[in-house]
């Protein structure tokens, strides 16, 4: 599927079964502001009717009684003008407590919403977020809960309210004049059938419009984060994505522009109606008075009052509907996230790791293949059995695209595998509790992630209440403290986006501080030096067997050097593991790693510090 057929694709809004009823239970916890709200609501309807009603009775009784054969009757007069002041005090004093109550219903169902949609996205697999933009992730959590806002918060009090004026103003109409009621309404129903062809149009352009805002987001993270400007100004490409950007930026604007017009016609037309009924309205009166029906001056105006209130609730009623139309998609889109079932999920009964055989790892005829894999494809990891004793430092070393990370992956249930077993402390990990199992963990990458805060904050992300001596311990564990301690700001020292005011070596040191400060059982390292200079992989591959020191390690390298010391070496060479031993065995055995090994041996790859017998 080429790009634009996979967009297409995209702005089709996700049919969502019962979608309005789920809407519906995002207001379940509010259902005591609720009521109070319906309550207020259905009083203040009720006493915006009230006027007019008031008004047909100043005219016929104040001003001119008796068909206007007598003076007016000013204290009549002046209790009706004082009811209907009264009256407006009143609603106005409830539609400001309505409006309160409604801002906070509204406001919290949104934030309810997004803070569900981000807790729902944090329990996602890993693989979900490797075969999805970042950008869109962000997209929906930003605009489509944003662009949902207006109808969370001000839905229920247009309906409610709405609807009740429009029932009370229909009811006053049929009092004042049952044949003027019919002249007013007879062409609603068209407008009904109208507002739901326009609706069905503004859904499908509001669907469009949120995947153009998706591109854009995945475009801005992409190229405005740090690694993208450089990637941006290393090959001189900023007009490029400047270009893209532009693109996207002028298809938003054309969708804007339609989604804003769409509709604007039918409501044009609808309020020319709405104003052109008073005029026949006095058509149709002086009429009735040649046909000797009673009708006085104070009904006409009563009724042109009546009805003209009648025009705003309805048009707001229209409006509404064409909103909840327009706002299915964002919810169908929302809630098809919410729908995603994470593929790594505790079982039931899932149980605590054994602290008695913490360390102990174990692959069991494993076989894996990644869920976006072609299905016919060979398998990432084929019939891959080992198994790694506590306190054992264990390096798998192999070609590129051998399988080695994937390793990694698989022992602390980043992944489920295909086929075989993954014993953690004698357990498998599948029965396991997740968060139990992933605390006994610590991961050192290649990439390290630090956040755009302190060099504690950054550390305490591993320990919270970590005091200020155990983030001392722990630098000095990671060869880092000296060189924190000397910045002018020390431990308060911001360390940028993605740590880039600090050197490749320092953010790696800092990594392995953090993963240090979670003192876990097992620790793995995923060619945590293969980005590294020599002198700075020196510095590192210090610090990193530190802090494999006392605990089951399990390395991921790229150069074998780095890796001679190790209690064991697992040879990966497409999904298995073709040999194992010490450095000197494998050497001795003159096969692939002999092969590996001799290749290397050029280079001026450091040799570890860590003593093992097998160096």
């Amino acid at each position: 599927m080429d790009a634009a057929s996979q967009r297409a694709e995209n702005a089709r809004a996700p049919r969502i079964p019962h979608l309005f009823r789920r809407i519906a239970e995002l207001f379940r916890p509010y259902r005591a502001r609720l009521v109070t709200m319906v309550v207020l609501v259905l009083v203040g309807a009720a006493l915006s009717v009230a006027p007019p009603l008031l008004t047909q009775r100043a005219f016929d009784l104040g001003l001119f009684p008796d068909g206007g054969d007598r003076a007016p009757d000013v204290p009549v007069l002046l209790a009706l003008v004082a009811a209907m002041i009264l009256l407006w005090l009143a609603s106005s004093a409830l539609g400001v407590w309505q409006t309160y109550l409604t801002a906070r219903v509204g406001n919290s169902v949104m934030g309810a919403l997004r803070v569900r949609l981000f807790s729902h996205l944090q329990a996602m697999e890993l693989g979900f977020f490797t075969r999805t933009k970042t950008g869109v992730i962000q997209s929906r959590l930003a605009n489509d809960v944003g662009g949902v806002a207006g109808v969370l918060s001000n839905t229920v009090q247009s309906v409610i309210g709405n609807t009740v004026t429009v029932i009370a103003a229909l009811v006053a109409m049929l009092v004042l004049s049952w044949q003027m009621t019919v002249v007013a309404v007879v062409l609603l129903p068209i407008l009904v059938i109208a507002q739901r062809r326009v609706g069905q149009i503004r859904a499908r352009i509001a669907t469009q419009t949120q995947e153009s805002l998706s591109q854009m987001t995945a475009i801005t993270q992409e190229t405005l984060s740090v690694s993208g400007i450089l990637l941006a100004k290393s090959f001189n490409q900023q007009p490029t994505e400047i270009g893209r950007y532009s693109d996207e930026n002028d298809n938003q604007i054309r969708l804007q522009v339609r989604q804003t017009m769409s509709g604007q016609w039918f409501f044009a037309l609808v309020s020319v109606f709405l104003s052109v009924i008073p005029a026949v309205i006095y058509l149709v009166a002086a009429w009735l008075i040649f046909q000797h029906v009673p009708v006085t001056a104070g009904t006409i105006v009563a009724f042109t009052t009546v009805q003209a209130r009648l025009m705003f609730p309805l048009m707001g009623l229209l409006r509404v509907a064409l909103d909840l139309q327009t706002s299915q998609a964002l919810f169908a889109r929302i809630f098809e996230y919410l729908d995603l079932v994470p593929a790594i999920r505790d079982a039931p009964g899932a149980r605590e790791v054994a602290t008695g055989r913490l360390g102990n790892v174990e692959f069991q005829d494993v076989v894996f293949r990644y869920p976006d894999a072609a299905v016919d494809g060979p398998a990432t990891l084929r019939g891959v059995s080992f198994h790694i004793e506590p306190g054992q430092y264990a390096a798998f070393v192999g070609p590129s695209g051998a399988g080695k990370t994937t390793v990694s992956y698989l022992a602390p249930r980043l992944y489920d595998v295909s086929e075989g077993r993954v014993l953690f402390a004698g357990d498998d990990v599948r029965e396991l509790r997740h968060a139990s199992l992933i605390s006994s963990v610590g991961i050192v990458s290649q990439e390290t992630y630090l956040f755009h805060a302190t060099i504690a904050e950054n550390l305490r992300y591993a320990k919270p209440g970590a005091t200020q001596e155990e983030l001392e311990a722990a630098a000095r564990a990671a060869n880092i403290h000296d060189t924190i301690v000397s910045f002018p700001d020390g431990y308060d020292t911001v360390v940028g986006e993605r740590g880039y005011r600090l050197s490749g070596g320092e953010k790696q040191r800092v990594a392995i501080a953090r993963v240090l400060l979670k003192d876990p059982a097992v620790l793995i390292l995923d060619e945590a030096t293969s980005a590294l200079d020599t002198v700075s992989e020196r510095i590192v591959q210090t610090a990193l067997d530190s802090a494999a020191r006392g605990r089951t390690t399990i390395a991921i390298a790229h150069r074998l050097s780095t890796v001679v010391g190790a209690d064991i070496i697992f040879v990966v060479d497409r999904g298995r593991i073709v040999e194992r031993g010490t450095h000197r065995e494998l050497l001795a055995a003159d096969g692939v790693y002999a092969r590996l090994f001799a290749e290397q041996l050029t280079a001026s790859d450091p040799v570890p510090i860590r003593d093992a017998a097998g160096a």
